[in-house]
């Protein structure tokens, strides 16, 4: 393969709007549009063809790693003035593939986003922990992306991001913002999250909860003063909870139960759906904010499972979402369709049958 035409399939990804491209031997180029995978009309990839393609993406690449020592490979690749694309390349049946995930070179605002007014309050927190969760490719990473940005254009504080790899690429304007990427500025999540609480940090981003260690760091760091976000791979606030829990030894989860509680600002739980008009993807959600009884309810495994119903009655009070009354929101906005919503709902038979009756 030619570096001219693996540009040429990373500039078509762009112009179809594509949120994936796909490298596979023996399967031509494959473009993620509205969650279908697409095949491009080419022949199908080499051994030689995804062999240079990694070869391409390595050239920048800090860690110094080439194509043929590659086993499992986390990077990131940039077209200057278009836009930046996480990578990651991993070997099956012997051949190199690759997986590139396209992020705009603009930061995505919460109006961009879609995003209710609500989550605006998310950038508004000074200390403790706000979770985004959501499976793979629900928009996580854009969600941290506009609430770093909002703090970068209203605050004036330290922001530290720990990142695997760095993503969206901030620029000072009222605060000053640390981008650290594992790999190439450390070693791994929790040196740099240990090391973040002597930086003299406001802001700490974490890319992922992926361990034990990781969610005891950020749960101190919230403990002592600090604002930490990061994300989960969970469904809902209930979920997310458990999760979290269930990762410490069985003498440890009360105590980190009470811990989660007393710390847990927000969550907000992310689901892309495809828009009516064929336009890409919106986010609906379930944003959970900590309140007095949402605390009780943490602390207690037994009424956890309790969330989701407090969340839905708590819209109007302190602006809590569920899931089903996001999807009401965007169907009567016209931004996704009743077959779209009723598919997606927690219970599509309640769905429409509360749409009814308002």
């Amino acid at each position: 393969m030619q570096k001219e035409q693996f540009l040429r399939y990373l500039h078509g990804s762009i112009q179809l709007k594509a949120s994936d491209i796909h490298l596979k031997v023996g399967s031509p180029p494959l473009y993620r549009i509205q969650k279908s995978l697409r095949p491009v009309r080419e022949e199908p990839l080499t051994p030689q063809d995804t062999l240079d393609a990694c070869a391409f993406v390595l050239e920048g690449d800090a860690q110094n790693t080439t194509a043929n020592d590659v086993r499992d490979h986390d990077t990131s690749f940039s077209l200057p003035g278009k836009c930046r694309f996480r990578v990651n390349m991993f070997r099956q049946r012997g051949s190199l593939s690759l997986v590139l995930r396209i992020i705009p070179d603009q930061i995505p605002t919460f109006d961009d986003l879609l995003l209710p007014p609500t989550v605006v309050d998310l950038a508004g927190y000074t200390r403790g922990l706000v979770l985004v969760t959501g499976a793979a490719g629900t928009g996580k990473s854009s969600t941290l992306a506009a609430i770093i940005n909002h703090i970068n254009q209203t605050r004036s504080t330290h922001i530290v991001t720990i990142e695997d790899p760095i993503e969206f690429l901030h620029t000072d304007n009222q605060s000053s913002i640390s981008q650290r990427e594992v790999g190439t500025d450390t070693m791994d999540f929790n040196r740099a999250l240990r090391a973040a609480l002597r930086q003299d940090p406001d802001v700490i981003l974490v890319g992922e909860m992926r361990d034990l260690e990781t969610i005891d760091i950020a749960l101190k760091a919230a403990e002592t003063g600090h604002m930490v976000y990061s994300t989960v791979h969970t469904a809902d606030a209930a979920k997310t909870v458990g999760r979290l829990i269930a990762v410490f030894p069985p003498e440890e989860q009360e105590m980190v139960r009470i811990r989660l509680a007393e710390n847990l600002r927000a969550t907000l739980s992310q689901r892309l759906l495809p828009r009516a008009d064929g336009q890409g993807m919106v986010v609906g959600l379930e944003l959970m904010k900590n309140t007095g009884t949402m605390e009780e309810l943490i602390k207690n495994a037994d009424k956890t499972a309790g969330l989701k119903d407090l969340i839905e009655r708590s819209r109007e009070q302190y602006g809590m979402i569920s899931f089903d009354q996001s999807l009401t929101d965007l169907y009567k906005g016209g931004l996704i369709t009743f077959e779209v919503a009723k598919r997606f709902a927690t219970s599509p038979a309640d769905f429409e049958r509360a749409l009814h009756f308002e």
